[in-house]
């Protein structure tokens, strides 16, 4: 009997200790509401996912790959230019932000929030599109179908990744692009003058959000930097082995939370 409970101890003593000392718990949580903590975890990975794809993306097929705001420009330009094909490509490419945005809502929406497979599937079909990059990238010399493709699948896989990361955080982060983040900050920074002290520490923890997102994206785009430099497409490897990362973590610890809840009760 006494080694019975001992093991039963030992077993939570365990489970407790893993719970405390694992860093993510970022698309699934236990309980209703999420915390400061889960939206930092998530923006920090995805955040460093998002800045790499934008600068390796564009050190390869000289296009912007992570937002549609300097392709909405582009494309009122060329058509003031009467550059049809050109306005034809970049609509292409803001359509295709907006249906990896769509489905992976569409994914989420229907498989339910918090649920195990409504994420791993938006993530799964990022890494797959990723993959194609850093597998066939070499091949691409400039053609302009090839850039079509190559930059539409970036497009649409970060199209995706924002709305999910929308999704779970409750509009609170995004990671695909800064506009929002920095005009955020701004607005914070200048509450926190005005602000009664009870009132500062919500305030003072939404600023230090913005100031991670910001730090990540940062960080995420020097190393798509230089890594494009060094290994040239095979540099996406990278952001695939952060997702496949985030994904196995986020489904061990929550298994290993509902499993101590459980022998818990």
């Amino acid at each position: 009997m006494l080694k019975t409970l001992k093991r039963q101890l030992i077993n939570q003593q365990i489970c407790i200790f893993v719970l405390s000392t694992n860093p993510l718990s970022m698309l699934r949580h236990l309980g209703t509401k999420r915390t400061y903590a889960h939206n930092v975890k998530l923006a920090s990975l995805l955040g460093i996912t998002a800045g790499f794809v934008n600068a390796a993306g564009f050190l390869g097929f000289a296009v912007l790959t992570t937002n549609v705001t300097g392709h909405a420009a582009l494309f009122a330009e060329r058509i003031a230019f009467q550059d049809w094909t050109t306005a034809r490509i970049v609509a292409l490419w803001m359509s295709l932000f907006l249906a990896g945005a769509f489905i992976s809502s569409l994914i989420v929406s229907s498989i339910g929030r918090n649920q195990q497979y409504s994420y791993v599937i938006a993530i799964f079909i990022e890494i797959l599109i990723l993959l194609i990059v850093a597998l066939l990238g070499h091949r691409y010399h400039g053609e302009l179908i090839a850039k079509e493709f190559f930059a539409g699948s970036l497009l649409f896989a970060m199209g995706m990744q924002n709305s999910l990361v929308s999704m779970v955080s409750g509009s609170v982060v995004r990671t695909t692009h800064l506009t929002g983040t920095f005009t955020d900050l701004g607005i914070e920074l200048g509450q926190l003058l005005r602000k009664k002290k009870e009132e500062r520490m919500q305030l003072k923890a939404r600023i230090k959000l913005r100031i991670a997102i910001i730090l990540f994206f940062m960080l995420g785009a020097l190393a798509g930097a230089l890594l494009f430099r060094r290994v040239d497409f095979s540099a996406f490897l990278f952001p695939v082995m952060i997702l496949l990362f985030t994904l196995l973590y986020d489904m061990l610890r929550l298994r290993i939370k509902r499993f101590y809840h459980h022998h818990k009760t």
